[in-house]
């Protein structure tokens, strides 16, 4: 079915092999990475070299941290069995069938073990295969890139030598829609005694901590230290809130589509998800076209009656057998004939299944293509048309 298959490079085999490594030699560090949690000092020489020597291994690009685990409260929905979308009342009730529910909210991991790309696309990939790698550790989290962490705003941060309280930090925002970017200045009383390096990395760190690696380099185009103070300051941790009404104006978790007529193919009509950023699947490497042909047709030569109803339901099946191992990020319908473009974890091993339930079509004979493409060239191809017409 497949008209072309995946072969694995010389280097995800050696960053294959990289992150086997890293976990059979986690045994053998993860005592003396709690030892400094607990104690509060860093990780010994011999440990962090070992540590060190193993994640840049992986990638080059690769830095790594350890601390106390987060806790937010996607955890404590978890915690209960809960889901973002249940009914609020289900964790009143949930709580009231243990015995004693403030001890259970303080279970969880101890010790968190993060790996940081920053904006290297590639080094993420990888983080997130040595993420997925990971074994099932009762005490440890493992994070392929630093989440937001809220707590710490509040509290003291050491930085080449300085103590700085972020609970005096304040920001400024300006939104660039234009550019789906926004731009932080970080302000804090103490930045006029510190050096403009200091400043700068400590106001990097504050929008860090307030939006996570991922939303940081998806969203934030510049980050300043400010020398005086904001005149309509606000919290750092009202940035996520900015994030999210840009990302709304934006269309976040919708599509877009635009259409238009070519002589005698009739209408051409091209989906994507809108805004789409490389951190949003950092795992799925693999490009899958699958290309469907439809016997029911308007006028214009799209999808109707019977084949529109029985390509929404083609979809959904594919999208459901993906899971989190897959995802459609663009459609493109014309002339009898539907392109559903699809990026895979290629070391899920779902691509057989994907071709089997495409087979199945029961209105011609369907086809799927497949090739590595971690840079996602295929999609941004696609995605210049749309654009285009943001102005963009």
């Amino acid at each position: 079915m497949a008209l072309f298959r995946r072969r694995r490079s010389s280097s995800q085999s050696d960053s294959a092999v990289a992150v086997d490594e890293f976990w059979a030699q986690w045994p053998g560090l993860r005592a003396d990475l709690a030892a400094s949690i607990d104690s509060g000092q860093p990780v010994a020489g011999e440990t962090a070299g070992r540590l060190t020597e193993c994640v840049t291994r992986i990638h080059p690009a690769l830095k790594w941290e350890v601390s106390a685990a987060p806790h937010t409260s996607g955890d404590l929905l978890g915690d209960f069995g809960l889901s973002a979308d249940d009914d609020p009342d289900a964790l009143m009730a949930r709580m009231a069938e243990l015995d004693d529910p403030l001890a259970a909210l303080g279970k969880g991991a101890a010790y968190a073990l993060t790996l940081s790309a920053g904006p290297d696309d590639q080094a993420r990939i990888l983080a997130e295969r040595w993420a997925r790698a990971a074994p099932d550790e009762p005490d440890w989290r493992f994070f392929p890139a630093f989440p937001a962490d809220h707590d710490k705003l509040g509290k003291p941060l050491k930085w080449d030598d300085h103590e700085l309280d972020l609970a005096h930090c304040t920001v400024s925002l300006r939104v660039d829609q234009q550019q789906g970017r926004i731009q932080a200045g970080v302000y804090h009383p103490d930045f006029m005694f510190l050096p403009e390096e200091t400043r700068n990395g400590v106001a990097d760190h504050v929008v860090m901590l307030a939006l996570g690696e991922d939303d940081y380099v998806r969203w934030i185009g510049r980050v300043e230290a400010l020398a005086e103070k904001p005149l309509d300051p606000l919290p750092p941790t009202s940035i996520p809130s900015v994030v999210q009404q840009l990302s709304g104006a934006l269309g976040s978790g919708g599509w877009v589509t635009l259409q238009g007529r070519v002589p005698l193919r009739g209408l051409i009509e091209i989906a994507v998800r809108q805004p789409l950023h490389r951190r949003d699947f950092p795992a799925l490497t693999l490009y899958v076209l699958v290309v469907v042909p439809y016997t029911d047709a308007n006028d214009d030569k799209l999808p109707a009656g019977s084949s529109a109803g029985a390509l929404e339901a083609l979809t959904t099946r594919l999208r459901d057998l993906l899971g989190d191992n897959g995802a459609l990020l663009a459609q493109q319908t014309a002339a009898g004939q539907r392109q559903l473009h699809f990026y895979l974890d290629p070391d899920s091993g779902v691509l057989p299944e994907l071709e089997q339930a495409v087979r199945a079509w029961p209105e011609g004979r369907a086809a799927v293509q497949s090739r590595l493409d971690p840079e996602w060239d295929v999609i941004d191809q696609l995605l210049r048309p749309i654009k285009r017409q943001l102005g963009r």
